[in-house]
């Protein structure tokens, strides 16, 4: 059975008539006699009863219509759900993020912006460190990730810039430096211990920390290492070393711990969107696109200037 057959059902069944369904359909009254005896020969059954002013249903025809009637709107929406689907406008989209990423402006502008444009894309989210989430991209359970570039699968991954940020100096609120002003020289934390993210968990941050103090002419003192980056505002806070940490972070209140700029030539920390390079998602592409987008957002030049 053929879907026009059914339309050709339908609008035979509304008008009452062959010939003013045959107008409405732009079709020969002959062809539509000749398919509706292909429907009812199919459904061994007569579905219409001629009459000297028309046609109207036999009881077969008032079931058929009854379970059928719906079909042509069914088949439309469909269609509609379909093409949205491959457009990257329904479906499901799970994305991943850092610790410290999530507290820069590019997660929450890009995820309110993807929101804004594709409202009926479910959004799932997870939070890990950078070397996680490239590895959950590799293995399909993510789809796109905000991250510190990891360069951990160059030939499966994309990872594109979306912003960047100094570092800043995490002390605790006890040590000489944390009231000597908003700028202090990395060279004075020489003799201090140093609390790192491990390099397996974040080489991003971790070598960016190792540059910043080799242009300062020193090595930095291995304190205890710490995974995230609340456990390294943690140890600062207690006291047991310094560390530093994206300019995002200070956005974070942890009462014994305290933040210093380190002037112009700081290091800066890039954070990246990241993806897999042979992905063929829509939702995905559409995803991309909005971080180019937001990228130039306004609100990511207030927070630069802050920093």
């Amino acid at each position: 059975m053929e879907l026009r057959h059914v339309r050709y059902f339908l609008a035979i069944a509304e008008e009452g008539s062959f010939t003013r369904a045959a107008e409405r359909l732009g079709i020969a009254q002959p062809p539509l006699s000749q398919q509706i005896k292909v429907l009812e020969q199919e459904a061994g059954v007569r579905l219409f009863r001629r009459l000297s002013h028309g046609v109207e249903l036999t009881p077969a025809g008032h079931a058929f219509r009854a379970a059928v009637g719906n079909v042509p709107h069914e088949i439309a929406e469909g269609v509609r759900l379909a093409r949205k689907a491959a457009a990257g406008e329904s479906g499901e989209i799970r994305i991943g993020f850092t610790g410290t990423a999530a507290l820069s402006p590019a997660v929450p502008v890009c995820i309110a912006q993807f929101r804004n444009t594709y409202p009926d894309v479910e959004i799932n989210v997870t939070e890990a460190n950078s070397m996680a989430l490239a590895a959950a991209l590799i293995e399909d359970r993510l789809d796109v990730a905000i991250l510190r570039p990891s360069n951990s699968y160059p030939n499966l991954l994309t990872e594109e810039v979306l912003t960047d940020e100094p570092l800043l100096a995490a002390l605790p609120a006890t040590h000489p430096l944390a009231v000597s002003g908003e700028i202090i020289d990395l060279a004075k934390l020489c003799d201090d211990p140093f609390i790192l993210t491990p390099r397996s968990v974040g080489v991003s941050l971790h070598d960016a920390i190792l540059r910043a103090c080799a242009k300062s002419g020193f090595t930095p003192k291995s304190g205890p290492a710490a995974p995230h980056i609340a456990s390294i505002l943690s140890l600062v806070a207690a006291g047991l070393g310094v560390s530093l940490v994206p300019a995002s972070i200070a956005r974070v209140d942890l009462h014994g711990t305290v933040f210093r700029h380190l002037g112009d030539t700081a290091e800066r920390v890039a954070i990246s969107l990241a993806y897999r390079r042979a992905t063929t998602s829509p939702v995905v592409r559409n995803f991309c696109s909005v971080a180019r987008k937001a990228r130039t957002d306004r609100r990511f030049e207030l927070q630069a200037q802050k920093e």
